[in-house]
């Protein structure tokens, strides 16, 4: 009991700071040698911490980047179908994936404190390692180990129970594993606001607006090409222009940017997705066209006929999208006759029946 007063009385002792890179060793050695997960490698946007009383190591962390999907924390938010697959968006959350309280250390609100000191620093060492800021925490809980008192404690909410499925590479697993507890904890008064804007806004924005496209949309796609000429000459239509033209606009609709980005977005495709945009099919694998097919297809295409197809798509889908937006975009060395450069897409309004666009050599979502 003398060791516990002590803390409490001399808790300005107890720090919260960044693991610094010769340490990280110590670390991921004392994670793997206590936690019951095992430590977590540097895997994208990830932060390591300890708590440090007196120079002693009390406690580690480790926040990460945000579950992609779950339906307690996305209901809770209040964003939609489109909002919680957004990458902008889920950047404005992180998991706290790991939190170990070293055995000599267990003190009554040890854990709480440190949650808290580490509230305060965590949104500018984002801000500063990754250059975005965070809005929002979260974490999940096995409760066939713990009640999530720690969390409580520290003033975090508890929205109930996953689903219990876990993410693999082919997506979630099929068998439903032990539900996790979900915790949030909000970084500023207004996060569950900004995250479910229809638009985010500067700062918490990056790059343009974009959209995930549902499977509807995807099918829905290559129909309005169709009444487009093929510029192509027979012999060297390896790919449908429908399925070009529709893989190239899904893209951009999706935030791609430029040929490569298109082409890499393309490949990343599952097989129903490219079955979706009819794709060429041979040998019982759906393929998807290179990136010197798809520009050649953007810069040859005529742009009137292009730009009506996209109006017709925007006004049958557009208008009830309320994250729908189209930018201008200069496609670098797509020079068309007049030797002017190809300006790929137009603009539609968020809500809004009419598609503006800007119309110079070519258009494209």
């Amino acid at each position: 009991m003398a060791e516990q007063s002590v803390l409490n009385l001399r808790d300005k002792e107890l720090r919260v700071r960044r693991v610094e890179r010769s340490e990280e060793p110590r670390h991921r050695q004392l994670m793997a040698a206590h936690h019951y997960l095992g430590f977590l490698p540097k895997i994208g946007e990830t932060l390591w911490y300890v708590a440090t009383y007196y120079d002693e190591w009390v406690a580690l962390l480790i926040f990460s980047a945000a579950a992609w999907k779950c339906a307690v924390r996305d209901q809770w938010i209040g964003w939609d179908f489109h909002h919680q697959y957004d990458s902008d968006r889920l950047k404005l959350i992180a998991n706290n994936s790991r939190f170990l309280i070293l055995p000599d250390w267990h003190r009554p609100n040890l854990g709480s404190k440190i949650l808290s000191l580490c509230e305060k620093r965590l949104a500018s060492d984002w801000q500063e390692r990754f250059g975005h800021r965070l809005v929002l925490l979260e974490t999940f809980v096995d409760p066939q180990r713990f009640h999530g008192t720690v969390y409580r404690a520290a003033n975090w909410s508890y929205l109930g129970l996953t689903q219990g499925y876990r993410r693999i590479r082919q997506g979630y697993s099929t068998t439903r594993l032990a539900p996790k507890k979900v915790f949030v904890r909000p970084l500023q008064t207004d996060a569950r606001k900004v995250l479910a804007r229809p638009l985010l806004k500067f700062p918490h924005r990056k790059g343009v607006p974009k959209i995930m496209l549902s499977a509807q949309q995807m099918r829905s796609l290559p129909d309005f090409f169709i009444a487009i000429p093929d510029p192509r000459r027979a012999q060297g239509r390896r790919h449908p222009l429908t399925a070009v033209l529709a893989l190239a606009a899904g893209a951009i609709l999706c935030g791609m940017r430029g040929y490569k980005a298109i082409a890499d977005w393309a490949q990343s495709l599952t097989p129903k997705a490219r079955a979706r945009f009819r794709c060429r099919y041979v040998n019982g694998c759906y393929l998807v066209p290179s990136e010197s097919i798809i520009r050649d297809v953007l810069i040859r295409v005529d742009p009137a006929d292009l730009d009506r197809a996209l109006s017709g798509w925007n006004q049958a889908y557009g208008q009830d999208d309320t994250t729908l937006a189209i930018d201008g975009k200069t496609m670098c060395n797509a020079i068309d006759a007049k030797g002017q450069q190809t300006h790929v897409m137009g603009v539609v309004g968020h809500q809004s029946k009419t598609c503006y666009t800007q119309k110079k050599s070519a258009l494209c979502p």
